[in-house]
């Protein structure tokens, strides 16, 4: 059964909002339709909060970390431990909801899945890591400490394309720091969220712990994001969206990590392998049809290799187009749809303009219902669109380049700077790029797309401020404390 026929015949499910550990209605009584990408047939109902239900779920939040002053770390630890032990025995449901409420094809599914399980595991060390110092002091008689506290009520703004991955890492790495959590999910993601908070609850932690609000981002967002109660707003989406979240935060003195856009550069030499290069461009930038943020779209190819990898990378959007854009939950198949019709109409208008402007399209760059074609341009320059923006679909650009420096330009003539990958055989020449090219993050002879939940994950400019991971996260999500005894003179031993 395809997910088309499956979403013409199950049950539209209703999710509400989720505040103080239970299912409750928005404020106004509303609910919006969540839409199947592959079908824009309704997949399910969502609760539309409101400003008040922002507050709602703030103010129990709040509550919730006023009354966990009792709370031991070896309480989180385990209750995260018993959360992703929770989370592994409902792979089928999440991975089913994946496939129907985003569009992920089924291995694009599994592997959020497992990020996502990983994010947690990864989050329950932490609570015994929030460690301090003991520091020297010019002051005669001073005892000098440090502690790490948390910070308080973390807001937790997640997009469509990874939503059970930014959820779960948000989320998981704020209670894991001592915070309690209210998350906004994507308006095209809500029953991932429901489901996520869901886990954590029957995992243990006390009513109010983890909180999701769904609704209008851009009706609610602001308010949340700008609550007197939220200390550390956590944001994924858009570089356009960021910076007004990053102005807000700035207004109220709120640290916030931003993890936004990209427009990432793969350079690949002549002496490169050219089947790992094109195999490595192709994950890089058809991943979930090109949704991805470090999506490789640019391909900055040496002149004597350029035109045999620019041949090959058209074969092998050729052969997705052919073979991998079938039913999502056939492994084979690799190109699901795009999200709504502004993304397709986003995507639509950038290859168009590239077109009209004199690119070549050497694959794809046509509409199959919701999917659009695995497509390779060619012959792109600055005047249009694609060459600068963001197109966040299953689109790249191959450029070809004479020299190192010709490499190094290209790949940093751009606003954004998360991710980026290096192709060539001599380890030398390639750690040279990796520090020369302006991204967050860059591999060698590998996909740009990486992640892993303890690495610091995030980029530079236009790419975001701030870094995911781990220790990053906890760095954000708590705040150090100074703390000194002045001890007698004479040490206060008895004479």
């Amino acid at each position: 059964m395809s997910a088309t026929e499956q979403t013409s015949t199950q049950k539209i499910i209703t999710n509400d909002l989720w505040i103080g550990g239970e299912a409750v209605p928005a404020s106004t009584h509303a609910y919006f339709d969540d839409l199947n990408p592959e079908s824009d047939r309704v997949y399910s109902h969502a609760a539309d909060g409101a400003v008040e239900d922002i507050d709602r779920a703030v103010t129990s939040a709040h509550t919730a970390f006023a009354a966990s002053g009792l709370i031991q770390m070896r309480d989180r630890e385990r209750w995260l431990m018993t959360a992703a032990e929770v989370f592994e025995g409902r792979r089928e449901q999440f991975v089913d909801v994946l496939v129907d409420e985003v569009g992920s094809p089924i291995f694009k599914a599994n592997f959020e899945f497992d990020m996502a399980l990983s994010a947690i595991r990864a989050a329950a060390g932490v609570p015994r890591r929030l460690k301090g110092e003991t520091l020297p002091s010019d002051r005669p008689g001073a005892f000098s400490v440090t502690v790490r506290e948390p910070v308080g009520v973390v807001a937790g703004i997640t997009p469509f394309n990874v939503p059970l991955l930014k959820g779960a890492k948000q989320g998981s790495m704020a209670l894991a720091t001592g915070n309690c959590f209210v998350q906004l999910p994507s308006e095209h993601a809500p029953r991932v969220a429901h489901m996520l908070a869901r886990v954590f609850q029957d995992a243990g932690f006390p009513d109010g712990h983890f909180n999701v609000v769904t609704g209008n981002p851009f009706d609610i967002g602001d308010a949340l994001t700008e609550h007197h109660l939220v200390k550390c707003v956590t944001f994924c989406g858009s570089s356009r969206i960021g910076r007004h979240v990053a102005e807000l935060c700035a207004r109220h003195y709120k640290p916030v990590i931003l993890e936004l856009g990209g427009k990432s550069p793969m350079i690949v030499l002549d002496d490169a392998d050219l089947d790992s290069a094109v195999q490595a461009a192709a994950i890089s930038v058809f991943f979930f049809q090109g949704q991805a943020c470090m999506a490789a779209s640019r391909l900055l190819v040496q002149r004597g290799a350029a035109q045999e990898f620019a041949d090959r990378l058209a074969a092998v959007a050729t052969d997705l187009t052919a073979r991998g854009m079938g039913d999502l939950r056939n492994d084979d198949t690799v190109v699901g749809p795009t999200i709504s019709k502004r993304q397709r109409e986003r995507v639509t208008a950038h290859v168009e303009d590239a077109v009209a402007k004199g690119a070549e399209v050497c694959a794809g760059g046509r509409w199959r219902d919701n999917r659009f074609e695995p497509t390779v341009l060619r012959g792109v320059r600055p005047e249009m669109t694609v060459y600068t923006e963001e197109t966040f679909g299953p689109v790249t650009s191959i450029y070809a380049f004479d020299d190192l420096q010709d490499a190094v330009d290209r790949a940093n003539d751009t606003e954004y700077g998360l991710s980026g990958s290096v192709f060539t055989q001599d380890v030398t020449t390639a750690l040279s790029l990796a520090k020369a090219v302006r991204t967050g993050m860059i591999h060698i002879n590998a996909p740009s797309i990486q992640d892993e939940p303890h690495v610091p994950f995030g980029g530079l400019g236009r790419s975001g401020i701030g870094r995911e991971g781990t220790e990053t996260d906890a760095d954000a999500m708590t705040q150090w404390k100074w703390i000194t005894v002045q001890l007698p003179p004479d040490g206060g031993l008895p004479a």
